[in-house]
C-alpha cells in the first residue's frame, strides 16, 4: 500500500474531484493520508480562478520540489484547471512534476497511474472529456455530514473576465438516473446534506435535449428520496432561474431556501461589458420573485470590484446594490486579468492596483453591514440547523451548525450530536454567525 496526499484549491466542485481521484486511486493500492511527508505521491488540484490562486499552486509544488531532490522517489502530480491552462508553463517551471492531468483526464488516471509508476513523466490534457464508465471507480468521501455531487459541469457563457470555458469546457450534464443513483448511496453511508454542483447549475440538462430534464424537476425527484436529509444546490446564473425552479423550492421540503446569485456588478453597463446576460433591473426582479415567495430564504452573491473600465459612479451602484437587494453575503474579489478572456486584452482599461484594492476594502466594509444586518433580523426567531462539528473548551460544548437558510449557528448542548437536525432559538447576532440556545 502507499499513500496519497492530495491538496485541493478553489470550489467545490475541485474538492469534489479530489474525492473521486482518491477513489480512483484507491483501485491501486493508494491510501489517502492527511500528512504530507508520508506521502509516496503529492497531488495538488488547482483553481485558476484569480492569479493568487495559481500563484498558490505554483508555491505548493516549489516546496514538492526541493522535498523530491532529497527523495527522488516521491511522485508529484498536478491536476484542475491550473494544469489545463498552463501545461506548458508547468512544465518548464517545474520539470520535475510526473504528471499533468487536466480537468477533463481523471477518469483516465488509471492508465496515467501505471505509466508513471514506471518511470514515464506523463502529461495527459485533452479539450474533451474523457469518457470512462465512473460506475467503476467509488468515490472516497471526506467524514462529514455534507456530501457533494456534480450534475454539470462546464459553461456555455463566456464571461469575459472568466477562465471556466476554457479550463472546464462546455456544459456536459449527467443522466438522472445516475445522479440519483449517487445521492441514494451517500443517504446509505449516513450523510445528511446533499449539494448538487454545477458552475451554472441552473442549466442543468438543456444539452440533454429532453424538457423533462430540468434541475427543478431533479429537485422534486431528489426530495422523494427516502431519508432524514437536505438538499442544496450550487452556482445560480441569474437569468436561468426560472419560475420552476422557484416553485420546485417551494414544493420540496427537503431543498434548502437558500439561492447563491452572483451579480459580479450593480451597473449594467459594466455587466454587458462582462457579458453577462442580465441586467441590474433583471437581476432585482429575480431577487424580489425569490424573496416574495420565501420570507427567511437567504440569498447571496459575487462581485469584483475594479472590473477593466469601471468608473467610480459605477462601483457606486454596485455598493447600492447589495444594501438595496439586502444581500445576506457576498463573496468579492478584485479583477484579477486572466489568460483567453476578453477583458485580460482590455489593456488600456486596467484600474491601477491602489484602486481596485481600495474599492475592494468599501466593497468588504459593505458586505460585513449588510451580513450583521441579515443576521440581526433572526434574533429571538427559531431555525431547523443540522450540526456539523463541535468545539469544546473549559468543558462546555459548542455545537457549529448550519442553518437551513446557511447561516452558521453556534450553541451549547450536550444532548445533541453531530449529523443530528435541530432546532435552535437565536439569542445573539454578529457579523459572520448567530448564537442559539436548543428549544
Amino acid at each position: 500500500m502507499k499513500n496519497v496526499y492530495i491538496e485541493t484549491l478553489g470550489c467545490q466542485m475541485n474538492k469534489s474531484d479530489s474525492e473521486r481521484i482518491a477513489g480512483i486511486l484507491s483501485h491501486f493500492g493508494y491510501i489517502e493520508t492527511n500528512n504530507e511527508k508520508n506521502a509516496d505521491l503529492l497531488i495538488i488540484n488547482t483553481c485558476s480562478i484569480r492569479q493568487l490562486s495559481a500563484d498558490k499552486a505554483y508555491s505548493q509544488l516549489g516546496v514538492w520540489g526541493k522535498r523530491k531532490k532529497t527523495n527522488p522517489e516521491i511522485k508529484i502530480a498536478i491536476c484542475g484547471c491550473v494544469a489545463q491552462q498552463d501545461k506548458e508553463k508547468i512544465k518548464k517551471r517545474a520539470p520535475y512534476i510526473d504528471l499533468i492531468f487536466g480537468t477533463h483526464n481523471i477518469y483516465e488516471l488509471p492508465e496515467l497511474i501505471k505509466r508513471v509508476e514506471n518511470g514515464e513523466k506523463v502529461c495527459s490534457i485533452t479539450n474533451k472529456p474523457y469518457i470512462a464508465d465512473q460506475n467503476n471507480f467509488k468515490i472516497i468521501r471526506k467524514p462529514s455530514v455534507n456530501a457533494w455531487i456534480p450534475i454539470i459541469e462546464g459553461c456555455n457563457n463566456f464571461c469575459t473576465y472568466c477562465v471556466v470555458p476554457f479550463t472546464r469546457g462546455r456544459e456536459r450534464s449527467r443522466n438522472p438516473e445516475e445522479i440519483l443513483k449517487e445521492a441514494q448511496n451517500i443517504i446509505k453511508e449516513g450523510f445528511k446534506e446533499i449539494t448538487l454542483l454545477g458552475q451554472n447549475v441552473d442549466s442543468y440538462g438543456k444539452d440533454l435535449n429532453d424538457n423533462n430534464i430540468t434541475l427543478a424537476n431533479l429537485l422534486r425527484k431528489m426530495n422523494s428520496l427516502e431519508g432524514d436529509f437536505r438538499i442544496r444546490f450550487v452556482t445560480s446564473y441569474p437569468s436561468d432561474i426560472t419560475d420552476d425552479l422557484i416553485d420546485a423550492v417551494g414544493e420540496c421540503e427537503k431543498v434548502c431556501k437558500y439561492f447563491h446569485i452572483p451579480m459580479q456588478s450593480g451597473n449594467s453597463r459594466i455587466l454587458k461589458e462582462m457579458n453577462r446576460h442580465y441586467t441590474k433591473e433583471q437581476y432585482y426582479e429575480i431577487v424580489s420573485k425569490i424573496r416574495s415567495r420565501f420570507p427567511d430564504v437567504a440569498i447571496t452573491s459575487d462581485f469584483i470590484a475594479g472590473f477593466p473600465g469601471e468608473t467610480e459612479e459605477e462601483f457606486q451602484d454596485t455598493l447600492n446594490a447589495i444594501e438595496e437587494l439586502k444581500l445576506d453575503y457576498s463573496n468579492t474579489a478584485a479583477y484579477s486579468p486572466r489568460e483567453f478572456t476578453k477583458a485580460g486584452k482590455m489593456i488600456d482599461k486596467f484600474l491601477p492596483e491602489e484602486v481596485k484594492y481600495e474599492r475592494l476594502e468599501r466593497l468588504n466594509e459593505k458586505n460585513r453591514e449588510m451580513c450583521l444586518k441579515s443576521n440581526e433580523k433572526f434574533i429571538n426567531k427559531k431555525m431547523r440547523v443540522l450540526v456539523e462539528n463541535k468545539t469544546e473548551k473549559n468543558g462546555k460544548i459548542t455545537l457549529n451548525s448550519r442553518a437551513d437558510n446557511n447561516k452558521i449557528v453556534h450553541f451549547e448542548s450536550d444532548k445533541i450530536n453531530i449529523g443530528d437536525f435541530a432546532y435552535v432559538k437565536v439569542t445573539k447576532a454578529q457579523t459572520w454567525c448567530l448564537y442559539g440556545e436548543p428549544v
